[in-house]
């Protein structure tokens, strides 16, 4: 049964669980999806419009910068509208972006038109990054079972068909425009019924209209952005934001680029660059749904390091091996290695459950504008100094969150101080 006025969400039955539960999957797919679609036919994007390697790149800029501005109004409107309608909101704006690719790109070629479409695509995406976060912790918190991984999973399986419907699309020739119009057309149809089981719930300031009382007013949202603001103040919060900011760095480039690295790097043509597309995130499922049980025997910090050691190996295969499948191997490892460092983050920041809707958001903000801001940079030095070299930078990142691990480690394995 759904309601339309916010409640505990202890009053919520097993069965209102499992559907918030499943309605939260079901947006990290289509937010997946959404992305691998326009992902998978960047190499046909770039032989339609006759881009240089920079050109992509400015494109994908446009991307980015749209990413971010998503990200820094996913706070507001999550404290203005709840989440239900702000996800909501923020897919119908993905949808919208997809279609104006699809059409900037094959029915009136125009870079323009594609960067505004992109731009679109990015400020949905990322505004919907944070809030489907913010409602996975807390669904998570609500279950009491550890599904944090299996959310990304979720999002890498939407990957994973985005890229093999991107490479079929380029396989059989089938133009962009009808590939990305078709995909907005179902993603937005989606999202319109699940975000229905979504309960309303009273600290986001959710309401429908006409649902409040006199008596119960609607809590005022200055005061929760204010308040979701003064996280940014822990230390410990930016820590598990820079184990993220590198492992989010790894995925969002290989999303972007590795395509496009596999059809110039390695000489491969067009739709083998798809597939390599989806065995990255094909490996980044997998490392999602077999990453539970680890994290539980051996507990978040020591899967982080082995996660980040996994990940340099990857890039170094993916980057110098000659052989086709040395590079697949590379793929492999790349894809695992990134796997587990986002929601591994997420989870330790909503360890917090009195702010745990604010911190999730403000690690999501970090994250995401490495997931989005670092493509572009991987596009610019790739026009220098060759697309594989330019992916020696990820290699830094990677480190970095190796060594910001112990910032992840859950309170029942800290160390107690002394009295």
């Amino acid at each position: 049964m759904q309601h339309t006025t916010p409640r505990p969400v202890d009053a919520l039955s097993r069965a209102e669980l499992h559907s918030w539960r499943n309605a939260i999957f079901v947006v990290f797919v289509l937010s997946g999806v959404c992305l691998a679609s326009w992902v998978a036919r960047i190499p046909a994007v770039r032989d339609d419009l006759q881009l240089s390697t920079s050109g992509v790149g400015l494109l994908l800029l446009c991307l980015s910068v749209g990413s971010v501005l998503g990200l820094v109004a996913a706070a507001p409107t999550l404290a203005r509208v709840g989440a239900r309608r702000g996800m909501m909101l923020a897919i119908l704006v993905v949808a919208v972006g997809l279609v104006l690719v699809g059409i900037g790109a094959a029915v009136l070629p125009s870079i323009p038109l594609v960067g505004v479409g992109l731009a679109l695509l990015g400020f949905g995406n990322g505004a919907c990054d944070v809030m489907m976060n913010v409602e996975a912790a807390a669904a998570e918190k609500a279950i009491g079972k550890t599904i944090m991984p299996l959310m990304h999973a979720c999002f890498s399986i939407g990957t994973v068909a985005g890229a093999g419907i991107g490479a079929g699309a380029a396989a059989l020739a089938i133009p962009v425009s009808w590939h990305l119009i078709g995909t907005a057309v179902v993603v937005a149809v989606t999202v319109v019924i699940v975000v229905r089981y979504v309960p309303l719930r009273e600290e986001l300031g959710d309401e429908e209209p006409g649902g409040a009382s006199a008596d119960q007013p609607k809590p005022d949202w200055r005061a929760r952005l204010k308040d979701s603001l003064s996280v940014w103040a822990d230390m410990r919060l930016i820590l598990i934001g820079i184990v993220m900011l590198g492992m989010a760095f790894a995925e969002g480039s290989a999303n972007d680029w590795i395509a496009l690295a596999t059809v110039d790097g390695h000489h491969q043509d067009n739709a083998t660059g798809a597939v390599f597309l989806g065995i990255f995130v094909a490996a980044m499922t997998v490392g999602r749904v077999v990453g539970g049980p680890f994290i539980d025997r051996f507990g978040r910090v020591a899967v982080i390091r082995a996660t980040a050691v996994l990940g340099v190996i990857g890039l170094l295969l993916f980057i110098l091996g000659g052989s086709t499948w040395i590079v697949v191997v590379g793929t492999i490892l790349w894809g695992m290695g990134a796997s587990l460092g986002f929601p591994v983050g997420m989870s330790a920041a909503a360890d917090d459950t009195k702010r745990a809707a604010a911190r999730v958001s403000a690690v999501a903000m970090i994250g995401y504008c490495a997931f989005l801001v670092g493509p572009p940079l991987i596009g610019f030095l790739g026009q220098t100094f060759g697309i594989l070299n330019a992916l020696f930078v990820i290699l830094v990142l990677l480190v970095l969150s190796g060594l910001a691990a112990p910032a992840t480690r859950e309170a029942s394995r800290q160390k107690p101080t002394a009295p």
